[in-house]
Formats: C-alpha cells, structure tokens, sequence
C-alpha cells in the first residue's frame, strides 16, 4: 500500500493496522520532498519504522527517477543503500545505458513505466512506432532489460486493455498497478488483466482510500476481500 503523507505519526498508525496485511509498503518521495528536511527525515523514519514492525517487508519507494547514468549512479547510492529501501519506480526515457545503474544491483527490485494511470498518459505513450503504440514496444524493451531478474513495469489500473496487452508482452513479470480506488480504477478488470499465468505476479497499489479512511485496517481488509473474490471470479 502506499504511504503518501509526511506526517510521521499519522503513517506509524496506519503501519500498526496494516504491516500484517499488506506485501508490501509503497511511499511517495514527493508527498515527503514537498515537506524539505523534516520531510525527508519522515520519510527516513517511516522506513525505519516498517523495518522495526517487520524487517522482511518490502518497501518500494516510488520516486519515478530516470536521468543520465552518472546520475543515476548516486540515485543508487541515496535510494538503495543510504534509505534502505528494497524497490524503485523509474522512467524508461533515456533508455536501458542510462538505467544501467539499477539494472545492475540484482538485489533490488526495479519497477519501470510503461502505461500510467494519469488522464494523459496516451500523449506519448499511444503513439504509434512502426505499427506498434509506444507503451507496448517500451514494454518488449523492458522485458529485454530483465536479465538479473529484478525488473518490473508499471501499468495503471485505469486501462485494463492496455494491462492486458502488456501482460501479453512481459509474460510473468511483476507488474505494479496503481489507479485502484482515488483513480477510479475497476478491481475486478484489473485483477482479470493483469494476472500471470499463476494467477499472481501483480501489486495492487492503494493510497488515499487506506491512508485517509477513518479505520485503515478495515479498508485494507476490505480491499483484500473483494481482491479475493475478484480472483475467484476470474
């Protein structure tokens, strides 16, 4: 689930009602840059915390980073070993030298863009590349791109028709879905689409209709019963 608020105590709260229910914790950099230090230092903190309730469960950072190699080389460094974090989001734009430095570090996860859940994702990401959209031909990259077996893409949940065409290319991959909830996303059409061939292989992201309720454990209980029934149903 996402953590996507600086305020350190509220995020302990919902941490104490989910760790056990969750598989995995997905903080949002900017919700904490936007705060400066005292941001950044909650955001270091909530980590520490996750780590406290349960030291084996992931945390994916989502701080869709993408630059220049060089650059990307002290992303590494302050991502993964300074904030301890397990996985990142990524943009693909400067292409696989640039995201060599993530690639290389098989010990951590890597989750790249694909097809986003915004209303304008499709101004770049539909454009048609030798008989081909633009989504789908960075898809097949990335599944090249998967030789440490650490690379997952992200799809949103608000186009399951694009999710299930990009399940098509990636096989078996892990694919990070978020859109579900706040987004308007369709459970049922995104479990449905997204699912690999063991009926898994997807993370279901959920912020605001988590964080905010008025009971966090209840809504992420309620979020699995109906993910339940959807993969039942599908």
């Amino acid at each position: 689930m996402g953590l996507d608020c600086a305020d350190l105590q509220l995020n302990k709260s919902v941490i104490d009602q989910t760790f056990d229910l969750v598989c995995c914790y997905k903080p949002n950099s900017a919700f904490y840059e936007a705060e400066g230090a005292k941001g950044l230092e909650a955001l270091r903190l909530t980590i520490d915390y996750i780590h406290q309730k349960d030291s084996n469960l992931p945390i994916l950072l989502d701080a869709k980073k993408g630059d220049i190699g060089n650059t990307n080389k002290e992303y590494v460094k302050g991502i993964f070993d300074d904030l301890q974090v397990d996985a990142v989001t990524l943009h693909p734009y400067l292409g696989k030298e640039s995201l060599q430095p993530f690639l290389e570090r098989g010990d951590k996860g890597i989750f790249i863009l694909v097809k986003t859940s915004n209303e304008g994702a499709g101004e770049f990401q539909d454009l048609e590349v030798n008989g081909k959209l633009l989504y789908q031909v960075v898809a097949e990259h990335v599944k090249k791109w998967n030789t440490n077996g650490n690379v997952g893409v992200v799809v949103g949940a608000t186009y399951p028709s694009e999710l299930k065409k990009v399940r098509e290319i990636v096989g078996d991959m892990p694919i990070l879905i978020p859109g579900v909830g706040a987004q308007g996303g369709d459970l049922e059409a995104t479990i449905k689409a997204g699912k690999d061939s063991n009926g898994q292989g997807i993370i279901i992201a959920s912020s605001r209709a988590i964080i905010f309720s008025e009971n966090p454990k209840e809504a992420t209980l309620k979020l699995h019963q109906q993910t339940q029934e959807a993969l039942n149903y599908g």
